[in-house]
């Protein structure tokens, strides 16, 4: 059994009631869903049947304009719902779908409270067929770094003790290789950096809180915070001129389905060539260049001087 770092059930009753919130934060939600489809523009081959998973009502929208058929889940019914169309409410660790059912998956930004991630990354790769693609965007290390530390201290410095506010996030080598442990073709992470400005600083515990990203943690503290602690905390994050900084990490996934028509890897013993030699051709090849710029040089000195 996987440990339990998150309560679901708390994650499923923020999710319902951030549903009739999350409008408020579109822009963010917009901006990260954008730059995580804009990969389908390099890509040449067409998607017909995709699965959004906590898409918030932005994935589903921005796929059907791309002429796909698109099944829409969350955890939450209510947030599920925002997507129109199709929809399904299911849990990201028991997906209800039968093995080979779409030939896309977008997950924007609804893995990071997961508790067997590897097992629902498994489980989101054998809903696709083979050479069907996966996409996801999830926080990384280093997203609200400032008001993870900025709680912890203010807290600690009230009580004496702090309890966990904000999620762990993974690294994005982390990332890379789940993708890699699941099964997954071909895997790419990398990794976007946003900043958002607040003239208000408790407007970014509202947007956290509208996004349906309220502390979930299953260690957290049941107890009430004292009142000055988020007055405390948020007084020492960074500022730009007048307004709060937060920043964001967000790593950028893309994996493939297995197929046959995939490039392979040579097998071992395969090469025709040794790694020292063609290190050595290399150096040579820059050698050789080096010194036909040198004679090239040498010879505009020589007509200059005529």
């Amino acid at each position: 059994m996987p440990p339990i770092i998150f309560d679901r059930h708390a994650l499923r009753r923020t999710r319902d009631r951030a549903a009739s919130h999350v409008h408020r934060v579109e822009p963010i939600l917009c901006d990260i869903a954008d730059r995580l489809l804009d990969r389908l523009d390099d890509i040449t081959r067409s998607f017909t049947r995709a699965l959004d998973i906590g898409g918030r009502g932005v994935i589903a929208p921005r796929l059907r304009a791309r002429g796909m058929m698109v099944v829409s889940t969350d955890l939450s019914a209510n947030m599920a719902a925002l997507s129109g169309g199709l929809m399904v409410a299911a849990d990201e660790e028991a997906l209800p779908f039968a093995p080979a059912s779409f030939d896309l998956v977008v997950a924007n930004l609804s893995l990071h409270a997961v508790n067997d991630l590897p097992g629902a990354l498994i489980q989101l790769r054998r809903v696709l067929v083979p050479d069907g693609l996966f996409l996801a965007s999830l926080p990384a290390l280093g997203t609200l770094d400032e008001l993870r530390t900025a709680l912890t201290m203010a807290e600690a410095e009230l009580t004496g003790g702090a309890a966990p506010r904000i999620s762990p996030f993974p690294d994005l080598r982390d990332a890379a290789a789940l993708l890699q442990r699941a099964g997954f073709a071909l895997p790419v992470a990398d990794a976007e950096e946003i900043s958002i400005d607040y003239a208000d600083p408790m407007a970014l515990l509202r947007d956290l809180r509208h996004a349906g990203e309220s502390n979930i943690v299953a260690a957290r503290s049941r107890r009430p915070p004292p009142l000055s602690l988020f007055p405390l905390a948020l007084s020492s994050l960074p500022r730009l001129g007048e307004r709060t900084r937060a920043r964001l990490r967000v790593a950028m996934l893309t994996g493939w389905a297995p197929a046959a028509s995939q490039p392979q890897p040579l097998p071992p013993g395969s090469a025709q060539t040794s790694l020292a030699d063609a290190l050595r051709a290399r150096d040579e090849s820059v050698m050789t260049e080096g010194e036909r710029h040198g004679l090239d040089h040498a010879l505009e000195q020589r007509l200059r001087s005529r």
